[in-house]
């Protein structure tokens, strides 16, 4: 599993973990070490996750309820920024022959997507709703 964050003026070290993800582990792994300092870092931060087993346990729940978060609407990848940057990354991803190389190149494309790209998907947010409220919370083309 991959991990990352993206805020509109800074974007978290991306980092790989192997292995499953359940609810404690989400907590112990990600949210304690990585959420927690990445969030306090960002005052006034709205946390997003999708709906994710892990995400939604009811231990992963309680560790987020000191943070202010937005519930995430089922099956809407179109409102998760982050979810576009994995499309932008997808399109650029070089054909690898072993998982060590696929991690390589995931992280190295990471470490150098501009943060101009974050901010423009951030900032047409506004838009996705609409176009989602205008199509009466059906399929929409953005």
């Amino acid at each position: 599993m991959v991990w990352e964050a993206i805020a509109y003026d800074s974007q978290f070290t991306l980092f790989v973990m192997r292995g499953t993800l359940m609810g404690q582990r989400h907590v112990n792994d990600v949210l304690q070490p990585h959420v927690r300092p990445f969030l306090n870092g960002l005052p006034g931060a709205i946390f997003q996750q999708d709906n994710a087993r892990p995400h939604t346990a009811r231990v992963s729940q309680d560790f987020l309820r000191h943070f202010q978060t937005i519930p995430w609407p089922a099956r809407s990848p179109d409102f998760s920024p982050v979810e576009h940057v994995w499309d932008q990354l997808k399109r650029q991803m070089p054909s690898r022959h072993s998982v060590h190389d696929l991690e390589l190149a995931v992280q190295d494309l990471w470490a150098h997507l501009p943060q101009d790209n974050i901010r423009c998907l951030i900032n047409s947010m506004p838009d996705r709703v609409a176009a989602c409220i205008a199509a009466g919370g059906g399929p929409m083309c953005y």
